[in-house]
């Protein structure tokens, strides 16, 4: 292995910190999986009876978490009336997670360094959690704030690749927390390099490899 070099790349400053939930390159945690995984179920009107044509198909899980969408929205959208904000409220599941995003110019919800919108999504999932009885990995963006930190965390990936490709040593990150750490070794996979977690949290770090 590469000796390790000097450099160390930062880590964007106002990034979300959602360690104690989201997965690493060592844990990946995509393993949070609800009771009838991969069964399916017919929509309403399937069962009996001849309609004449196929209806679409979902899974369980993709109902569990359409559900959990749901339930965030509304609690979240009573917040909003209580705050008397606006913003409009959208939901999606993606990478076997309920998302939910909240469209609006302001970023008092997002709060400085994301620190209110970690807290709203948190109680967010506390909502479906006392609702459903079980835990939720659902992820909250307010005023795009997550989208502009991804976008940042492929940035320094993107930075740290290059040196590495140049100079042919190792790049050591600043530390990040799990979430970010995924974003990041997501990255570097898909230029073609390897990458590596070190340290213990909160300092935990990755490192960029070089080829070979």
């Amino acid at each position: 292995m590469a000796e390790v070099s000097d450099e160390v790349v930062e880590a964007p400053v106002d990034a979300e910190d959602d360690a104690a939930e989201e997965s690493d390159d060592d844990d990946n945690d995509e393993s949070d999986a609800e009771p009838g995984d991969g069964e399916t179920e017919p929509d309403d009107g399937d069962a009996g009876g001849d309609s004449g044509e196929e209806r679409p198909r979902r899974s369980k899980r993709e109902e569990s978490l359409t559900n959990e969408g749901e339930i965030a929205a509304d609690y979240l959208e009573e917040l909003l009336d209580i705050a008397d904000l606006d913003g409009d409220i959208d939901t999606y599941n993606e990478g076997g997670r309920a998302h939910v995003s909240i469209l609006t110019d302001s970023d008092v919800l997002v709060g400085k360094k994301g620190e209110v919108l970690d807290a709203l999504q948190e109680l967010a999932r506390l909502a479906v959690m006392t609702e459903t009885g079980h835990r939720s990995r659902l992820m909250l963006d307010i005023a795009g704030h997550r989208d502009k930190q991804r976008a940042s965390l492929q940035d320094m990936a993107a930075d740290a690749i290059a040196e590495v490709k140049s100079t042919g040593e190792s790049v050591r990150l600043t530390p990040m927390n799990p979430y970010q750490r995924k974003i990041v070794h997501d990255a570097i996979a898909a230029a073609g390099l390897v990458s590596e977690s070190e340290g213990e949290e909160p300092h935990r770090r990755v490192v960029v490899l070089p080829k070979g």
